[in-house]
């Protein structure tokens, strides 16, 4: 279920600079994002630009968004970061997270309207410079039924941020993919 992003005070960076982030995100050209690599749990086009992945940095990705770098480094136990984009028509089927040793955000910074995310019983719309925050290990699913791309800022943190997190091997291999990022 959903939880109040107010529980984590690092997250406020992001809403403060969300325009800015926006912008970082504008400025990118298509050919850095790739395809998110689960590709069973969705139809359509979710591809991803990743900063962070399994708490190693991106530095090539990062040098090209220094205000998005610097937000999202202020937030302690950072596992996971990068831009989430779903192409009209892109459907996220139910699906859950890997550990519950983590913590997931989103901000919302392309929010066409019939976009949504389900987090157990609950649904939400993406607003712009709008923070959710969840566990992912709740039954989850996501869909832009829109005409435009809906992109958002996708963190995943450790609930304890001095704890060591486990992931599944099969998970780690995306990780260690040039381009993947766990998640969904």
């Amino acid at each position: 279920m959903f939880m109040d992003p107010a529980q984590v005070p690092e997250l406020t960076a992001l809403s403060d600079a969300w325009t800015d982030i926006r912008a970082e995100l504008e400025a990118l050209s298509r050919e850095y994002f790739i395809s998110w690599p689960e590709k069973s749990i969705y139809d359509g086009d979710w591809t991803v630009f990743p900063l962070y992945k399994f708490g190693e940095k991106v530095v090539e990705h990062c040098a090209l968004c220094p205000i998005t770098t610097r937000a999202i480094e202020g937030i302690p136990g950072l596992l996971t970061a990068g831009f989430s984009s779903l192409a009209p028509g892109t459907y996220i089927g139910p699906h859950f997270g890997y550990t519950s040793e983590v913590l997931r955000a989103h901000l919302g910074l392309l929010t066409p309207t019939d976009c949504a995310i389900r987090v157990g019983p609950e649904t939400k719309a993406w607003t712009p410079g709008g923070l959710m925050l969840f566990d992912d290990t709740t039954e989850h699913e996501a869909w832009n039924r829109s005409g435009e791309t809906r992109v958002v800022l996708l963190l995943d943190f450790k609930r304890d941020p001095t704890a060591d997190v486990h992931y599944p091997e099969h998970v780690l291999a995306y990780g260690r993919q040039d381009h993947g990022q766990q998640g969904a």
